[in-house]
């Protein structure tokens, strides 16, 4: 009798069991629907499936090009899920041809805003003057001028062009200088994806590294920080320039944690490498140059 007995107290606790979970599937739609309708001007939005970026665009009430402008560095192709996007205000512009206007945000400093623009604190400091940088208030609107842009400049690295990296080109065929002997890995941990050299189209690719979650790319040897911020399609990107002519590239981080203008010593953190979208690895992008011109980076690296 007692096992006869306890099958209804199971379907009994079955359907209970069945009932809050449906209660709950049913409070999460309610919850999403919610979050879909809410306000999102002004905050940072998680691509979910599906998401575009004209779709956030017209849910924000703001134009395409505004929206893109925010987020530099962002392919509108390859938006990936879980990725963050800046949504601006109705009080922040995007001139082509900068400065920003910006609102701050809670947790703002000069230099994440420059990190995510892809410009410096100095120059942002240049274009808000009189504002002091440790007294931002959230709601505030600064200028942000970019790279390029028409203001005073604070330094002689400030007044450089922006670098960008060379297009695939003839790679170095003189060899090393004898500065760049045994230079460690940019990473203490990796596995490497790719080689450098032709692929079977016959163009020169860099090597590819991939690593795990939180990993730190580091100066290979001593130098200066020639560029630090956003290139399209490679995340944010790391350039320093070495003794002899030559010069270190670290792409695809999602931090950077060095600025333009900085001299580094071998070992230095440089940014922390970024999951890419589309294989779900943690990959850096690694290229050396010498005069300008591609090199294999295992001449150098021991």
């Amino acid at each position: 009798m007692a096992r006869q007995g306890s099958t209804p107290r199971r379907l009994a606790l079955l359907l209970t069991l069945l009932t809050l979970l449906l209660a709950g599937c049913a409070g999460q739609v309610s919850d999403g629907r919610r979050l879909s309708q809410a306000p999102i001007a002004g905050n940072w939005v998680t691509i979910q499936r599906g998401d575009t970026l004209g779709a956030i665009a017209r849910r924000a009430d703001i134009p395409l090009a505004r929206l893109q402008r925010f987020n530099p560095g962002v392919d509108a192709r390859r938006l990936a899920v879980g990725q963050r996007i800046l949504v601006p205000t109705a009080n922040e512009r995007a001139p082509s041809g900068g400065p920003y206007r910006y609102q701050i945000r809670p947790g703002d400093t000069y230099s994440s805003v420059a990190r995510h623009f892809g410009t410096t604190s100095g120059r942002i400091q240049a274009g808000n003057p009189g504002q002091r940088p440790d007294r931002l208030r959230v709601g505030q609107v600064i200028r942000v001028p970019l790279s390029g842009a028409g203001t005073p400049r604070t330094s002689t690295t400030a007044s450089r062009p922006t670098p960008r990296p060379a297009a695939p080109n003839r790679p170095a065929t003189s060899a090393p200088p004898a500065s760049a002997r045994d230079w460690p890995w940019p990473l203490a941990e990796y596995r490497v994806i790719r080689h450098y050299g032709t692929d079977s189209r016959g163009t020169l690719q860099p090597m590819l590294l991939a690593t795990g979650s939180g990993a730190r790319a580091t100066a290979v040897a001593d130098g200066e920080v020639r560029f630090a911020g956003s290139m399209r399609q490679l995340g944010q990107v790391v350039i320093v320039h070495h003794a002899d002519n030559l010069q270190s590239v670290y792409a695809q981080c999602d931090r950077l944690e060095v600025e333009a203008g900085r001299r580094v010593s071998r070992g230095t953190p440089l940014c922390r490498v970024g999951r890419h979208g589309e294989t779900g690895r943690y990959d850096l992008l690694f290229d050396m140059r010498q005069g300008g011109r591609p090199m294999d980076p295992r001449r150098v690296l021991r």
